[in-house]
């Protein structure tokens, strides 16, 4: 039997080992896939779930994770004391009045007991937490994941996984040099339609890709976030801690604690809704990073305290002859994407895919070329597939994503998101960006994550922590 430093079985292992015996095998007897363990609950006892971050994301995931069966909410973190209290009626009118319903209304009943902390380096401490949940700003995903990562947690960290590039190589460092798993929130993973298009499209389903492209767009013309004035925070809103490594700036009602997303400093909108395209691009043309970025973009109509472009184009170059495209298009409607959210151009024929359906359009012959649809015109619909739920809605792959963390803390296999995928893609992010910023074509390295044309664009690979915090890998 497996035992800790005081010859005592841990609790993650004595899960392990009876999921394993439940399931009819022993410890010796070689590893099963994750999906094997889907259900099973083994002894009764359940994992310990720690949760860091829990206002409106945060909320959502924490829902998630008390619909499983083998979880037991252990404890809760914020620096906003009524999201710890769970009591909506103690939260500020002023951001029920301008934030709305991406305040979380809260009121859960919990069947246990659970913790409440502030710093959740406090909650780290509990030996009898196995897991976390990451939902905080992005800022400090790095920071958290690795603490959490040294106290022996397993990890669900919300995507995106960092803040910058150097932070998101120092998390899988980390992770690599323990035992944990650690999983990344990029929702889509967990889907059967791209899993099953991430197969077939390197495959050469649609040929070979030379081009692929993404749009967001939410029209925030005129006012966007709004103008304000520097302001004292609520009083029971730790707005020391919530800025964390960054540097002190003085509090605003429109950075915390939800429209931080439009703020460089913290988050920007091609790392928050750009970066689950990003990540599906990358996957379904099976790339792991390009040869060069450029962007073209500014704040070009939306009048608000916004530190980052309303209007963005990025381009990247892949070595193997494939360009991808993302907008982000804040200051208009309406996709150029004429079905979904997806475009892929093979020399075969185009895709276009949705949330739970795509399209297939044959390529058509051009110029002094003679050739017959060299595929056939499909569409696939998971309603067919007998994945539609029978309340007509798709299984939300957030909830896959979640479940197979979940199985993967128990049989110790890698997650679908695993953080070099969350690393790579959130990557993808961070180029545009950087590329934006210093508004030049920049070479990428992608092996030693390096600028080859740019001193000023490998500054912005990382920034300095504001004491006392610190990457400690």
């Amino acid at each position: 039997m497996m035992t800790d430093n005081n010859g005592k079985t841990s609790r993650r292992e004595f899960i392990t080992q009876t999921s394993l015996v439940t399931a009819g095998i022993t410890l010796g007897a070689g590893k099963l896939s994750a999906a094997r363990y889907s259900g099973i609950i083994g002894s009764g006892e359940k994992i310990r779930v720690g949760f860091i971050g829990v206002g409106n994301r945060g909320t959502q995931l924490l829902h998630i994770f008390m619909e499983q069966p083998d979880v037991e909410v252990a404890a809760l973190c914020d620096v906003y004391e009524p999201y710890v209290s769970r009591d909506y009626s103690a939260v500020l009118p002023r951001y029920i009045k301008e934030i709305g319903n991406r305040i979380p209304r809260m009121g859960e009943k919990f069947p246990g007991k659970v913790d409440r902390y502030s710093d959740y380096r406090k909650m780290l401490e509990d030996k009898t937490i196995d897991a976390v949940c990451i939902a905080t700003p992005d800022h400090w995903h790095a920071l958290q994941t690795l603490d959490a990562i040294g106290a022996g947690k397993d990890v669900y960290v919300e995507k995106p996984l960092s803040k910058t590039i150097a932070e998101g190589r120092a998390m899988v460092e980390g992770a690599r040099q323990s035992k944990q798993i650690v999983a990344v929130g990029l929702n889509r993973r967990g889907s059967s339609l791209y899993q099953k298009l991430a197969r077939e499209i390197p495959a050469g389903k649609i040929g070979k890709v030379t081009y692929a492209s993404a749009c967001h767009v939410s029209n925030m013309f005129p006012k966007g976030i709004g103008k304000l004035n520097p302001e004292n925070p609520p009083a029971d809103f730790d707005w020391d801690m919530w800025l964390g490594p960054r540097e002190y700036r003085p509090y605003q009602y429109n950075i915390a604690p939800y429209m931080f997303r439009w703020w460089e400093a913290y988050a920007d909108q091609i790392s928050n809704n750009g970066i689950h395209y990003l990540d599906l691009l990358r996957w379904l043309i099976n790339e792991e990073a390009p040869v060069a970025v450029s962007a073209h973009g500014g704040k070009f109509v939306v009048d608000d305290d916004r530190t980052i472009p309303d209007t963005m184009q990025v381009t990247y170059e892949f070595a193997s002859g494939a360009l991808v495209s993302i907008q982000i298009l804040e200051g208009s409607s309406g996709s150029f994407i004429p079905y979904g959210f997806l475009e892929l151009r093979g020399t075969k024929g185009t895709l276009h895919s949705a949330e739970n359906d795509y399209k297939i359009t044959p390529a058509v012959a051009g110029q002094f070329q003679t050739w017959p649809a060299p595929v056939e015109a499909e569409v696939y619909n998971l309603a067919t597939t007998g994945k539609i739920l029978t309340d007509g809605t798709h299984r939300d792959s957030t909830v896959n994503n979640i479940r197979n963390f979940l199985d993967c803390v128990k049989s110790r296999q890698s997650p679908l998101a695993t953080l070099e995928i969350g690393h790579r893609s959130t990557t993808l992010a961070h180029l545009g960006t950087i590329a934006m910023m210093t508004r030049k074509r920049l070479e990428w390295d992608g092996r030693n994550e390096r600028f080859t044309n740019s001193r000023a664009a490998n500054k912005l690979l990382s920034y300095e922590y504001r004491k006392p915090w610190k990457l400690k890998y």
